[in-house]
């Protein structure tokens, strides 16, 4: 059985052409945020922000 994914909170602040994306990490807290196109898809802006997390987390955690 996959582990469960990690549960993430996002916050998107659209200004002009461009949204700010904020995700946090529900267990840990950890927060990253990084600047999209408006128009992306939510779908691809949750998979980017997953892995932004888990770079990060990974980094944290003594990973390169």
């Amino acid at each position: 059985m996959p582990p469960e994914p990690r549960r993430i909170i996002l916050e998107l602040t659209t200004v002009g052409a461009s949204q700010k994306v904020t995700a946090v990490d529900e267990a840990t807290g950890v927060e990253v945020s990084f600047v999209a196109p408006a128009s992306a898809a939510r779908a691809d802006i949750e998979r980017l922000a997953r892995a932004k997390l888990a770079y990060v987390l990974k980094k944290q955690d003594g990973g390169a």
